[in-house]
């Protein structure tokens, strides 16, 4: 299984999560809403970075819960 990395920065304000290898990342786009799309050179998405990204609380740390779905047995 392949790891997920969220990088928060109190500071900058932006909320980073990459999917994939970071030292891959050849290509950014940014969206119209505030959103910058990490992408391989095949144009896979590869991370997201969330700009003005501040948390609704006064703590800076991030809590971070992870949820796995699987298919269905029937």
């Amino acid at each position: 299984m392949e790891k997920i990395k969220v990088i928060h920065d109190s500071i900058a304000h932006t909320l980073t999560i990459w999917i994939g290898n970071p030292k891959k990342e050849t290509i950014c786009e940014e969206s119209s809403e505030e959103v910058i799309f990490m992408k391989d050179k095949n144009g896979n998405i590869i991370g997201v970075e969330i700009l003005n990204y501040k948390s609704a609380h006064l703590d800076p740390s991030l809590i971070v819960e992870t949820i796995v779905k699987t298919a269905a047995v029937t």
